[in-house]
């Protein structure tokens, strides 16, 4: 029973729930960036490169070819096309950049608010003078 109770104690961390937290919260933020990327940023940006869906920005290497059909029975099957579809990754670049901007934005946020709290008024403890003063007076005494 010694490893199925360390199991559970390294799964209850602290540490391992926020990470978990983290992962299915970074997950739905990039499903936002990626709409965001996709339905509201690119079709300008397309719109004034000429209107170029970036999606179909694409290098052919080999076109594809339709399945022959006959009598209802496919005798060849089709052949996909293969391509270099650098437009999607430039559509995952522009999320990345996004993500890595928004993250560095609540960065600097929890910076800033980590700071103001840093910042604690310590009272004005006695002068050296002062504790000289009374250093003299305990050992006189």
């Amino acid at each position: 029973m010694g490893f199925l109770n360390d199991f559970k104690a390294f799964l209850m961390k602290g540490e391992i729930v926020n990470l978990a937290t983290a992962v299915i919260v970074g997950g739905a933020f990039g499903k936002i960036v990626t709409s965001f990327t996709n339905d509201v940023l690119m079709p300008p940006i397309g719109l004034l490169l000429g209107k170029v869906d970036f999606k179909n920005l694409k290098i052919i290497l080999q076109d594809g070819i339709p399945a022959v059909m006959e009598n209802g029975v496919e005798k060849v099957p089709a052949i996909a096309e293969i391509a270099i579809n650098y437009g999607a990754f430039i559509q995952t670049v522009f999320d990345f950049v996004i993500i890595g901007f928004c993250i560095f934005m609540v960065l600097k946020a929890y910076e800033k608010s980590k700071k103001k709290e840093e910042v604690v008024v310590v009272p004005a403890g006695p002068t050296q003078e002062e504790l000289l003063t009374q250093i003299r007076d305990l050992l006189k005494k």
